[in-house]
């Protein structure tokens, strides 16, 4: 095999954010040393030969489930890592409820040091707000801040911080250590038991539903908490029409608030639901198509600052079960590009220099990561992702690098390929291959 290792590296013919004429990149010492019409090659270096494609920085994910610790016969950092990299991503955030829950630096240094170990990905492990996910009592966000891992975000994401002065007291808190917390925004005293969005499709399927208003009670409160805190509160992914305006609102105010939505919610809508397959139980649920077309136009406006892909690999038992009792969650690592290129670049929402705001540059800033996100010039960071934007392909849940095969997404085809990132100066994915280090 090619050696894909920390020697110099020429991309050839790629248009930067998709714009402007052909130009070379070279990559030498982890970062970008040339951008020119030609480059030479130095000795020993490997080219890539990517004619017409598209470079964009390497691709930031705040939200996903790496399930390891506790659950690594759905996926591992491995698994998850090696997905991630085959779909652009040079950094992860991986959720804390794990099993144990990384509600110390015991579990968010293990997750940083395996993310280390494999190479393919920065894992950058998420913290949980309160103590076993229980919502009761604060963490001590300030020791996992300070460790091994220096954790950046906090979130009992799965289930909500739903007591609003445990709420109001983790913002306060997170306001003095400079880090930040991400909310799950459901009331759960309204979705007891749901399953399904609240709505007629819903009804005619007998399904158990889950009002929008779960979503926009704790988005609108969390934003009041976050501005009399003084403190920066990110809504994971975000759902609904009304939280669309909520977030416009408070964004108004002067309030210090981000949200994220997921490819399957700008993708996919209720109707799927038809066929009670438990591949589309997801939490939040599917909602309607006014949903799905509020949440596009706010990416494209800025109201939602990013995407997210919420990856939640689950095991073939834990969905091949009536749709009630499957475990809610959709693979995204590897998709997540298709789909955002497939809602927004093609209907004219967003260019490539969008998807690079929306993908990396904002997730970089809302988390404070200083080595992503960064402009594609001469000196900064090789963090990169090449994308064969004619490139279309066709999903199949078993060749996807995850342990696990519940993809929404099976047999569909989608547009645009990523055939290369670059994980400072490395390449850890080309064609489809993962290049371990």
């Amino acid at each position: 095999m090619t050696d894909f290792g920390p020697g110099p590296l020429v991309i050839r013919g790629v248009r930067l954010y998709g714009e402007g004429e052909q130009v070379d990149v070279l990559v030498a010492g982890g970062q970008i040393a040339e951008i020119s019409p030609s480059a030479a090659v130095p000795d020993g270096a490997v080219v890539i030969d990517a004619v017409g494609q598209v470079l964009l920085p390497g691709l930031v994910d705040l939200h996903t489930h790496l399930r390891e610790p506790g659950r690594e016969y759905a996926e591992d950092i491995e698994t998850g890592s090696a997905a991630a990299a085959l779909g652009g991503f040079t950094a992860v955030f991986a959720m804390a409820n794990t099993d144990p829950v990384a509600d110390s630096a015991v579990v968010t240094d293990h997750v940083w040091r395996r993310g280390q170990q494999v190479g393919l990905v920065d894992v950058h492990p998420v913290g949980a707000v309160t103590v076993g996910l229980a919502g009761r009592q604060l963490t001590e966000m300030g020791l996992m801040a300070a460790g091994l891992a220096q954790v950046k975000l906090f979130s009992d994401d799965g289930v909500c911080v739903h007591d609003p002065l445990v709420m109001r007291r983790a913002l306060e808190y997170a306001a003095g250590v400079g880090v930040l917390i991400a909310q799950h925004a459901e009331e759960p005293r309204l979705t007891e038991g749901a399953v399904a969005h609240e709505g007629p499709n819903a009804a005619r399927l007998g399904l158990a539903g889950w009002p929008r208003a779960a979503e926009e009670s704790i988005v609108a409160r969390d934003a009041l908490l976050a501005r009399d805190a003084g403190a920066r509160v990110h809504i994971c992914h975000a759902s609904t029409a009304g939280t669309v305006e909520i977030l416009r609102w408070a964004k108004r105010q002067g309030i210090s608030i981000t949200a994220e939505v997921t490819p399957h919610h700008l993708m996919l809508d209720d109707s799927r639901l038809a066929a009670y397959d438990p591949v589309n139980r997801v939490n939040p649920p599917l909602r309607e198509v006014g949903d799905t077309q509020a949440l596009r136009a706010a990416l494209a406006e800025g109201v939602i600052d990013c995407v997210a892909t919420d990856h939640a690999p689950h095991a073939e038992h834990e969905k091949c079960c009536e749709f009630s009792a499957a475990r809610p969650g959709m693979l995204g690592l590897q998709t997540a590009l298709s789909v955002v290129v497939s809602t927004m670049v093609e209907p004219g929402l967003l260019d490539w220099r969008g998807v690079a705001r929306v993908m990396s540059e904002n997730p970089a800033r809302i988390v404070g990561l200083d080595d992503q996100g960064r402009p594609l010039e001469v000196g900064e960071p090789a963090n990169l992702t090449v994308v064969d934007p004619l490139a279309a392909w066709t999903v199949t849940g078993a060749a996807l690098a995850s342990r696990a095969v519940n993809t929404p997404y099976e047999a569909m085809t989608l547009p645009a390929t990523v055939t290369a990132t670059v994980l400072r100066g490395r390449v850890t994915a080309r064609d489809g291959r993962v290049l371990p280090p």
